[in-house]
């Protein structure tokens, strides 16, 4: 089946006549270095999504898990990824030798926000870097070096909509910054985090659609 689309939308004017603009909560939230808390969902985290794409602008996202913390933190603007053995497409790699450009998001089952991080990246095989990912004894071939230039949590919607950790164990949500919390510290924001909190939790339940 065929679909034509008279109504599209085609600029930002457009786009901000129908959705607004963000609060000045969302406008500050992002920071362009790993802090605490960011470092805390990373070691935690045993999954992420990198997104990636070629010179010409064809894009690809792929996922990449291993035990909590994989994902390691070299300095505050620094981090590296391990490549594990895969089906040798290297749709990832290929993509960054073309373009450094990527994206990432970090999740930790049963944790509703996600975090964000987007920068620049290269392929190195140095075996201190190597040897500091290594798992179950294996060395990886090669990893992935990220410069950090921005990061960010995102909030709960998308996961509660989904459902995704309905079933999960949410043992690490002690452990966890509220997203209130990070996102009063990362943007100086004159308001008490628990405040956030609460604004939030009343946003997830009455303003999912």
């Amino acid at each position: 089946m065929e679909w034509t689309f008279e109504n599209t939308i085609s600029s930002e004017n457009e786009l901000r006549e129908l959705i607004g603009y963000p609060s000045e909560i969302v406008s500050k939230k992002t920071i362009d270095h790993i802090d605490h808390h960011s470092r805390s969902f990373i070691e935690q985290s045993p999954f992420i999504t990198i997104a990636t794409s070629d010179s010409q602008g064809n894009f690809d996202v792929s996922p990449k898990g291993d035990p909590a913390g994989f994902v390691k933190i070299l300095n505050e603007k620094l981090l590296a990824i391990p490549d594990r053995p895969g089906n040798r497409k290297a749709d990832t790699l290929r993509n960054i030798i073309q373009n450094p450009n990527l994206g990432l998001i970090f999740l930790i089952p049963g944790i509703k926000e996600t975090l964000r991080v987007n920068g620049t990246a290269r392929i190195v095989t140095d075996p201190k870097v190597l040897e500091l990912l290594s798992c179950e004894g294996k060395i990886p071939s090669l990893a992935i070096i990220v410069y950090v230039k921005e990061v960010f949590m995102h909030c709960a919607k998308c996961i509660i909509r989904s459902k995704l950790w309905s079933v999960a164990d949410n043992s690490t949500q002690a452990s966890i910054p509220s997203l209130g919390k990070v996102l009063v510290d990362h943007g100086k924001l004159d308001i008490s985090f628990e405040e956030l909190d609460e604004s939030i939790k009343n946003d997830e339940q009455t303003n999912l659609y």
